[in-house]
């Protein structure tokens, strides 16, 4: 009888240990479960984060933003700052050159919102640019028109109006493009850069920035009356040139 009993309690207790073994193994899966999954969640926010902040910079186009935007890229990508700045130059909006609309009473100081690189089919195409100096220099005149806030058919069309469309002898000897004048004669300048940006920096500056000494309006008739104040033929010369342009 004595043996039947300690044969009972040895058969409980075996039990008992296996339902805590189960109750064990069971806790541990849990909790290695329930941590596998905490680490694919925190993962799977972290890849969601990154892609958030890769489509905030790529939509980014605020000028305040730049300097960050393209580091922030860069750091990402691991890409040079000089392809951030081609795709975010790619990213703007232009217009087309179809698009490019002028009058005698435009403002002047308008970009006509082309790219460089339309500028520059633009000038390519231009048939009275004979001596090839508007495409030749065509990324340095689309560059001062963006810095100086001008008009680039306007500043071309001037240019061809005051120098001619093959740059006369005069003007090119001198690399003075526009006529600048000091005691009566053409100034002189150094190179063709220096001569286009004395030009765009004298137009922005005295012509068409308020409180400027020649400055009467941002328009053609505008600038003529100090530009050029005794040829009654100037302004329709300026804008004959401009209409060639776009022609």
């Amino acid at each position: 009888m004595k043996n039947n009993k300690s044969g009972l309690k040895i058969g409980q207790i075996v039990v008992t240990l296996s339902v805590l073994f189960i109750v064990a193994a069971s806790t541990q899966l849990f909790i290695i479960s329930k941590n596998n999954n905490i680490k694919t969640e925190t993962r799977n926010v972290g890849l969601e984060e990154k892609n958030d902040t890769r489509k905030i910079v790529a939509t980014s186009r605020s000028g305040n933003y730049r300097e960050s935007t393209i580091k922030q890229i860069t750091e990402i990508d691991n890409i040079s700052e000089d392809v951030v700045e081609e795709k975010l130059e790619e990213s703007k909006n232009y217009r087309s050159i179809e698009e490019i609309q002028i009058s005698k009473d435009m403002d002047l100081t308008i970009s006509t919102g082309i790219s460089k690189e339309d500028f520059k089919k633009l000038m390519k195409n231009l048939k009275f640019d004979t001596s090839r100096f508007f495409y030749e220099n065509s990324d340095i005149i689309y560059d001062l028109c963006q810095k100086y806030e001008l008009n680039e058919i306007f500043f071309c069309g001037l240019i061809a109006g005051e120098a001619g469309w093959d740059i006369s002898e005069r003007h090119r000897n001198n690399c003075n493009y526009i006529s600048m004048m000091s005691k009566g004669r053409l100034i002189k300048y150094t190179t063709t850069k220096e001569g286009l940006e004395a030009a765009a920096k004298l137009l922005h500056t005295k012509y068409f920035s308020e409180g400027g000494m020649y400055y009467s309006g941002k328009t053609l008739e505008d600038v003529q009356k100090m530009f050029c104040p005794k040829s009654s033929k100037w302004v329709n010369l300026i804008y004959d040139c401009m209409q060639q342009i776009v022609k």
